[in-house]
C-alpha cells in the first residue's frame, strides 16, 4: 500500500531532496517546498556570556536539544577560544542529549553523556529523565525558539535555569516554492501534507497570511491528510486548528513518509 500518485505536500529544508525520493519511493508525487532555514544569530553574545560562566563553573548540568544548534555553539565559542576548550569544559558538567543528533555531535567529541532522553524526545520526556538528578545550576541549548515548557518545568523541579540561543529560524530566502506550494494548496491540488516540525506550519501559515490567504490556508490544509512526525509537532498544528491523521511509531522522517504512505491508502480504500 502506497500514496498511490497521490499529491503530497511537504516542508522539509534541509533534507528536501530526501523528503522528495522518500514520498516518491512510497508512490507520491511530492511538492517540497522549504519552509525555514537555521539562521545564525547576527550577534550571540548571550552565547558568549554562557560560554564564561561555563569556564567559570557555574553550571552543573547542560541539556543539548539539537545536533545543529550543539555544533554551532562549538564553533561560535571557537572564534573566541581554542576549539578544544568547550569540549573539556562539558566533560566536567553532567550533560544531556535529548535524540539522536545531539548525542552524535557529543559522542564525536568524546563528551560523556550522563542522560539520553528516550524517544518521541520532547520536552516532557526530558524533564521526566532529569527529575531525580541533583544538579539545580541548569543551562539549556535553545533551537531556534524559546521553549517556555521546558523552562518552566526545570524551575518547577526547583532549578536555576540560563536558556542559551544558538540560532533561529526565518523563512527562506527564495519563496518561490511557498509562493507555489499556496497557490496549488488553494487549488485543491494536494492530497496530504507531511510536517517534520511545527514551525513549518507555523512559518507556511504566516507566510500565506502575509499574502491575505491565512484563513484559505489553513482551511484548504484542514482537507488534507496530515501527518506529523510527533507529539510537538502534532500540538503546533493543534495549536494552529489542524488535527493530524497520524503519527509514526518512530518520530524519523523514513518512517513518518513509509507509515503516512500506509495510513493514507487505508483511508482512501474506506472512503472508496
Amino acid at each position: 500500500m502506497s500514496f498511490a500518485a497521490a499529491k503530497v505536500l511537504a516542508f522539509e529544508s534541509r533534507r528536501a531532496n530526501e523528503m522528495a525520493e522518500l514520498i516518491r519511493i512510497n508512490g507520491g508525487e511530492p511538492f517540497v517546498a522549504p519552509a525555514l532555514m537555521e539562521v545564525p544569530l547576527e550577534q550571540n553574545q548571550a552565547a558568549f556570556d554562557f560560554a564564561a560562566r561555563l569556564y567559570a563553573g557555574d553550571f552543573d548540568m547542560i541539556i543539548f536539544l539539537t545536533g545543529v544548534g550543539t555544533r554551532f555553539l562549538h564553533r561560535v565559542l571557537a572564534t573566541r577560544d581554542p576549539e578544544d576548550r568547550f569540549p573539556e569544559a562539558l566533560r566536567r558538567l553532567t550533560v544531556v542529549a535529548r535524540g539522536p543528533k545531539p548525542t552524535a555531535v557529543l559522542r564525536e567529541w568524546q563528551v560523556p553523556i550522563a542522560v539520553s532522553v528516550p524517544e518521541p524526545n520532547t520536552w516532557r520526556e526530558l524533564l521526566d529523565a532529569v527529575r531525580t538528578r541533583p544538579e539545580m545550576r541548569v543551562a539549556v541549548q535553545e533551537y531556534g525558539r524559546p521553549n517556555p515548557e521546558l523552562l518552566a518545568g526545570l524551575e518547577a523541579q526547583g532549578r536555576k535555569v540560563t536558556a542559551v540561543p544558538v540560532y533561529q529560524w526565518q523563512l527562506p530566502q527564495d519563496a518561490a516554492p511557498l509562493t507555489g506550494a499556496l497557490q496549488v494548496l488553494l487549488d485543491g491540488g494536494f492530497d496530504a501534507a507531511l510536517f517534520t516540525t511545527g514551525v513549518q506550519i507555523e512559518h507556511f501559515l504566516a507566510f500565506a497570511g502575509r499574502h491575505g490567504q491565512g484563513d484559505q490556508a489553513r482551511t484548504a490544509l484542514g482537507k488534507l491528510f496530515i501527518g506529523s512526525i510527533g507529539p510537538d509537532c502534532t500540538e503546533s498544528l493543534k495549536t494552529c486548528g489542524l488535527t493530524p491523521a497520524m503519527e509514526p511509531s518512530h518520530p524519523k522522517m523514513g518512517m513518518l513518509v513509509r507509515e503516512a504512505a500506509l495510513k493514507f491508502a487505508e483511508a482512501r480504500q474506506q472512503r472508496a
